[in-house]
Formats: C-alpha cells, sequence, structure tokens
C-alpha cells in the first residue's frame, strides 16, 4: 500500500475536493484522478464516488484516509529514531504563525537554529481564533492564540503546547486623559471610542468583558486585524486600541497602561498534527519556541 495515496485520501477527506486539494499541494486535478485510479487498482476496492459534479469518499476510502495519520506517525516516529541515533535532528519545518506572536519568537528561533541541519519556512496566518487549528493540515507547526483558554478552539486532538502567556494593554494616544492612570480598569474606559478587531477574533472577547462590566456598548470607529496599523490609528486620535505587550512599541505619541478587571492576558500556543510532531526536527523547533517563550515572560 503506497503511502502517497493513503496521504491523497487523507487530504481529499479534510479539504473536500480535488480542487482544493491541488491547489493545495500545487498539482492538477486530473494528476490527482489518476493517482486514485492507481490506489484503486492497487487495493482492488473503490475509493471514491461521484455525488452531483464532485468525489466523496466511499466507506473504505475514508477508512484509509483516517489510517494515514496512524501511518504517518510510524514513519515520523522511525525517522526521529534514526535522527536520534545521528546524533542531530534535521529537515524542513513548515511554520505558520499569528504575525504578532512570530515578530516576538521568530527571530530568535532562526538564531538558535543557526549551524543546524533544521530548516523553517515561514508563513503569517491573520485568522479568527478557530481557524488557527485548521491550518495543521498546511503546516508542521502553527502558532495560534487564545484569550479564553490555553489553546485555541477546536485544536482538541492535535500535539498542543502554551509557549507563552501575553499581557493585552490597552494602547492610548500621548495626552489622553486616562494616561493619568498607572492601570486601568473597566470603569476607566466608559464612553472610549476604540481601534477594534474584527468579531471573532480573541482581542474582542476583552471589549465584549469591559462591555459586560460596564453594562453598556463600547463605540468601536473601525474594526482592523494589523496591530501596527491600529497603533498608528492610536497616534492619530482615532480610538484606544488593545496591543500585545511583547511586540509593541510605545513612544512617538502613544502610551500603554495594562488592564485590571478584566481578563487581558492571551495564551499563543503551538499546535501539529500528530503525525507531524513525531518528526524530531518539529517537535526540536516547538522545544525552542516554548524556550523563547518563557525568556519574553521573564
Amino acid at each position: 500500500m503506497d503511502v502517497a495515496h493513503l496521504e491523497l485520501l487523507r487530504e481529499l477527506s479534510v479539504r473536500g475536493s480535488l480542487t482544493a486539494v491541488a491547489a493545495a499541494t500545487h498539482r492538477t486535478p486530473s494528476a490527482l484522478s489518476q493517482q486514485l485510479r492507481t490506489a484503486e487498482r492497487e487495493v482492488g476496492v473503490a475509493l471514491v464516488e461521484r455525488v452531483g459534479r464532485g468525489l466523496r469518499l466511499t466507506a473504505e476510502g475514508q477508512l484509509l484516509a483516517d489510517s494515514a495519520d496512524e501511518v504517518g506517525a510510524v514513519l515520523a516516529g522511525v525517522q526521529a529514531r534514526l535522527d536520534a541515533l545521528r546524533g542531530r535532528p534535521a529537515g524542513v519545518v513548515g511554520i505558520g504563525t499569528l504575525p504578532s506572536a512570530g515578530t516576538a519568537l521568530l527571530p530568535a528561533l532562526v538564531e538558535r537554529l543557526r549551524g543546524t541541519e533544521i530548516r523553517v519556512e515561514l508563513d503569517d496566518l491573520d485568522l479568527a481564533e478557530a481557524d488557527y487549528a485548521a491550518r495543521t493540515v498546511d503546516h508542521d507547526v502553527v502558532v495560534g492564540h487564545s484569550l479564553t483558554g490555553d489553546f485555541p478552539l477546536g485544536s482538541d486532538g492535535l500535539a498542543r503546547r502554551v509557549l507563552a502567556r501575553e499581557p493585552i494593554d490597552v494602547a492610548l494616544p500621548a495626552g489622553h486623559p486616562l494616561c493619568g492612570h498607572d492601570r486601568l480598569r473597566p470603569e476607566h474606559l466608559r464612553g472610549t471610542t476604540w481601534v477594534g478587531v474584527p468579531v471573532g477574533y480573541p482581542f474582542d472577547t476583552v471589549l465584549l468583558a469591559v462591555e459586560q462590566a460596564l453594562d453598556e456598548p463600547l463605540r468601536r470607529a473601525v474594526r482592523i486585524r494589523d496591530n501596527q496599523l491600529a497603533a498608528a490609528l492610536v497616534r492619530a486620535g482615532v480610538g484606544l486600541a488593545l496591543l500585545p505587550r511583547f511586540t509593541t512599541a510605545t513612544g512617538d505619541g502613544m502610551v500603554t497602561r495594562p488592564l485590571d478587571g478584566v481578563h487581558a492576558r492571551r495564551s499563543l500556543a503551538a499546535l501539529c498534527r500528530p503525525d507531524r510532531y513525531a518528526r524530531l526536527a518539529v517537535r526540536t523547533v516547538v522545544d525552542e519556541l516554548a524556550a523563547i517563550g518563557a525568556a519574553l515572560e521573564g
């Protein structure tokens, strides 16, 4: 049984269509269809069936798709033992990361891996919290965040590790009346206007908690994803913003204050599919990220 065929069936199970699999794996749908036909000839049963204009896995195809992670974990474990025997991890590790977490963690990671046989490929992912787990299909390690728990929603069943816990501070334009407080509480924020984030993004949960404490809504002048743009708008006086402490540069017309009275701390976490986490290179990268996160926490 060809491992590549199992991986194709798993991809089809997760992504739902040959077109989506082709786009993700940089192959053509016709090449994938040919691979499926070869797999069916080898195992002697139908693995997919037509549904309208698309395909779905048969019961036999789903069984093999579900087995792909198990087989992959065994092979990765063998490779890990070989790497350990050689005395060093090696290979490419793909990392998809929340930009602000990547800014805090990845420069030090690149420095720590210098001179090793591990090479990282990086991608930035600015997503709603519940979407990070799904991206482990495309990356060996996904760095996401949560303000409601240790790990992003939907990540049950994955290999997971907390890398750091980071305070979320209130950013204010210099000279704002609230700058006179060393720390802020919800009652200080009554009537304020905000540079917010899209609905479903973790930082919005902090403002929702403030609104609940005040029993009144707060105005969002805009909702944007990028923290640097949010900081620029704070400096321009558009509103206040919630920004992560590790990577927010103050000065030049902006100050930050800690927020008490509501939960305003996020967990940065690494997520991996179990078969990929079995690779020694992947585990080494996660270990290094955790060490960097611990140093950031002080």
